[in-house]
């Protein structure tokens, strides 16, 4: 279970959230919704791990984030712009990051590029990828390694019509009991389809829906 406990989050005088406190299990699909700039990509770095909060604290399984380890563990993470190495095609930019946790093959990594919807044959680098294949590549990534806490944020900006819909079917068929996915997009359809529980931002708070 990911717990949050009292967790705020300032940038200078503006109040990002402040005293939030979810559970969150395993088995579910969270989906979070908002308007542009309510603070929905900067919850998601701090419970990742990746900034840090003004109080409170982000435990998994009972191991917080910034004292017992820095990150969330087997995460898989889309958050805002995906960056990839331009010159590389998208099997090297997978290959280069299998390579820093080492627990995947080419099988694996060629298995998520066709669960995303993406040509494994194709050799082209990745600038010049369209927006929707550069955002199908970094789903890829995030769950190439079977990860265990998957978080994409607007996983479907930039795909059409059929690239929504694949990547729905991708999304349900990650669901296990051992798995805990959240989710933001700003077609509420989109959230209210797939997730078991959904909370909004307002105001500073996130409440559910």
């Amino acid at each position: 279970m990911l717990k949050i406990r009292d967790l705020s989050k300032r940038f200078k005088r503006r109040v990002i959230f402040e005293n939030v406190n979810l559970d969150l299990k395993r088995g579910n699909i969270y989906g979070f919704v908002g308007a542009n700039g309510s603070g929905k990509s900067v919850f998601f770095k701090t419970i990742c791990g990746f900034l840090r909060p003004e109080k409170g604290s982000i435990l998994i399984d009972d191991m917080e984030i910034g004292k017992n380890i820095d990150f969330l563990p087997e995460l898989g993470v889309l958050i805002e712009k995906p960056g990839f190495i331009e010159e590389y095609n998208q099997l090297d930019n997978l290959r280069y990051l299998a390579r820093i946790n080492n627990k995947i093959g080419e099988k694996e990594i060629k298995d998520s590029l066709e669960a995303v919807g993406l040509d494994i044959a194709n050799k082209d680098k990745v600038k010049n990828f369209s927006l929707g294949m550069r955002q199908r590549l970094a789903i890829a990534q995030a769950i190439m390694e079977g990860q265990k806490i998957i978080i994409l944020d607007e996983p479907f900006n930039g795909l059409d019509k059929e690239g929504v819909e694949q990547i729905k079917t991708l999304i349900k068929g990650l669901k296990s009991p051992d798995r805990l996915i959240l989710l933001t997009s700003h077609i509420p359809g989109d959230i209210e389809e797939l997730s078991d529980c959904i909370f909004e931002f307002l105001d500073g708070n996130i409440l559910p829906v």
